[in-house]
């Protein structure tokens, strides 16, 4: 059985945007701010040492409920028993992933155009990251961002729960958030913040407000 998870508030790490700090620091302050889930990003560590911070982040996360997914990196999910992966389009196919992996799993994959959608909507996967919505130096790769209106095709198209990265921060999430997407997905506005804690909680109370506000 799947871990059930939320999208609200999902953190990636990058090391190199958290001005020095431990990753397992910005993590555990990010949790207590009200972040839902994590994914650990790493570029540049080795595989022995990617596995041994991964260990330690997901003893406190399991700690706290909140589930861990690996990016790119199924081998290492599988070494430490990681809640699930997420995937580029240039990574692993999801299938062999699922397969791999097996079905209790979570898997995301990142959508960047919206002819992507028409099989991650007949995969089996959890969740889609609609990616970039804004231009962002953690996309270099991506010269131009989806914007609102892309982000919200992609999100109104899909068969499986979205959240929205990419130069997302306090002064955006609001509009990102009304394009429907489940949730939002943060990197240096968290892990470059000079109080992680402080600016979860911020863009947390924000989302809750939203979400509230498209209940009524």
């Amino acid at each position: 059985m799947r871990k059930p998870f939320k999208l609200d508030l999902y953190l990636v790490t990058d090391r190199d945007l958290s001005l020095g700090r431990p990753l397992r620091e910005i993590v555990e302050k990010a949790v207590k701010g009200g972040v839902t889930m994590v994914q650990l990003r790493e570029k540049s560590a080795s595989t022995r040492d990617f596995i041994q911070e991964a260990l330690e982040i997901k003893s406190f996360l399991r700690h706290h409920g909140i589930p861990l997914v690996i990016n790119d990196r199924v081998d290492v999910a599988l070494a430490i028993d990681a809640d699930g992966v997420h995937l580029g389009q240039s990574d692993m196919h999801w299938e062999m992933a699922r397969r791999l992996l097996g079905p209790d799993k979570i898997i995301g994959l990142s959508i960047e155009k919206e002819k992507q959608l028409k099989e991650a909507n007949e995969a089996d996967i959890d969740y889609i990251g609609i990616s970039p919505v804004f231009t962002t130096p953690t996309k270099k790769e991506l010269e131009k961002g989806l914007g609102l209106k892309g982000t919200s095709e992609i999100a109104h198209n899909s068969k499986h729960l979205s959240v929205a990265i990419g130069g997302i921060n306090l002064s955006n999430v609001t509009d990102v958030l009304r394009t429907g997407t489940n949730g939002v997905s943060v990197v240096s506005a968290i892990c470059s913040a000079e109080d992680a804690e402080a600016a979860a909680r911020a863009l947390a109370e924000v989302i809750k407000q939203v979400k509230q506000e498209s209940r009524l």
